[in-house]
């Protein structure tokens, strides 16, 4: 019979840590925490900090764990991951299955290892929740994310040769607010078609809060063949407890590099958005990785971002009152005290 996880010997320090609670349980050996008196719940929710030592607050003010955690995730991968081929020929280091999760309550999870494009973050989720699927609607903004995935040439690729260049098909924002409706075009409008995931994940938290099956999913087997690429990030399930929104997001195909970061961000900020017009505080997200890979190109600069001590995560503000999900904006979000760490170049592969 297998030992408790509490009497499981110690790993050496060569060992890279899969998720947020072994880094956390490999952070201070056991002496440590006896002579804290610090529980492992208060260690992984960040509460309970005015009953701690001056040791453990130095270590809380000094390190910023949660991003420290994604660190460690990439070093593993680049130490231990598989050398795989896959669709765009040019290559990853994966592993398969990791977690990490993220506080919520008093700052917000945008990298700052590296400057992470806030206003693109921002406005692919709220292009998102209205339903979107026309990547020009966010070129139009500048924002070219979506470019590699609808151009010409990538849509004829893919046999999507009739399709309008920059039609994706039926995509995240579709499957969020339309599941199970017939996909035409981009340009049609789908009012009242389909099942409206989001919606009905604001009603059960605003009604049913203990509800287990608060979910959205973005993957549709029926629909997998009209994507111009399908869900990376398949599926979202939301959590509330003491006036708290949680959310955890399963991630089949994890771009540690440059996807990564901006489905942190988007997640919480979704979890943000949510828990304000259900009168709730954001609590965690939980990012659960499938396939979490480093693309060959991308290992040599995330090498270098790996080396950067990360320095506390911003804060996000809600600038006003909103009562619907569809009527926020990008001025309604303020990032303040977001000091990164310069842009590392990386370059997507299609």
């Amino acid at each position: 019979m297998n030992s408790p996880w509490f009497m499981r010997q110690k790993l050496p320090n060569s060992a890279k840590m899969s998720s947020y609670v072994d880094y956390q349980d490999n952070k201070m050996d056991s002496e440590d925490l006896n002579s804290l008196n610090f529980n492992k719940q208060k260690l992984n929710n960040g509460s309970g900090m005015n009953s701690c030592s001056d040791k453990t607050k130095e270590i809380d003010l000094d390190n910023n764990r949660d991003e420290q955690q994604y660190l460690d995730l990439i070093e593993r991968i680049i130490s231990t991951g598989v050398d795989r081929s896959d669709r765009t020929g040019v290559g990853t280091r994966s592993i398969f299955g990791a977690q990490m999760r993220f506080d919520l309550r008093n700052s917000f999870p945008l990298l700052t290892t590296k400057r992470v494009f806030w206003r693109a973050v921002a406005e692919e989720l709220l292009w998102f929740i209205h339903g979107n699927t026309d990547a020009k609607i966010l070129q139009e903004k500048n924002i070219h994310i979506w470019d590699g995935n609808s151009n010409r040439e990538f849509l004829d690729k893919c046999g999507f040769t009739s399709r309008e260049e920059g039609d994706l098909g039926p995509v995240y924002g579709f499957q969020w607010r339309h599941f199970g409706a017939k996909y035409r075009t981009c340009k049609e409008n789908y009012k009242g078609e389909g099942i409206d995931q989001l919606q009905q994940v604001i009603d059960t938290i605003k009604n049913n809060p203990n509800d287990r099956r608060i979910i959205m999913s973005a993957w549709n087997p029926v629909d997998i063949p009209e994507m111009a690429l399908p869900p990376c990030h398949c599926l979202a399930q939301f959590f509330v407890a003491n006036g708290e929104l949680s959310c955890q997001l399963y991630q089949r195909s994890a771009d540690m590099g440059l996807g990564v970061p901006f489905n942190i961000a988007s997640y919480s900020l979704l979890t943000y958005m949510i828990a304000h017009i259900t009168n709730l505080r954001p609590g965690d997200f939980v990012h659960t990785l499938g396939d979490a890979h480093i693309y060959k190109t991308h290992i040599e600069p995330l090498t270098e971002q790996i080396t950067r001590k990360p320095r506390p995560f911003p804060k996000l503000i809600i600038k006003r009152e909103l009562k619907s999900i569809e009527d926020f904006t990008f001025d309604d979000f303020e990032i303040i005290d977001y000091k990164p760490y310069p842009k590392i170049n990386m370059e997507m592969a299609v």
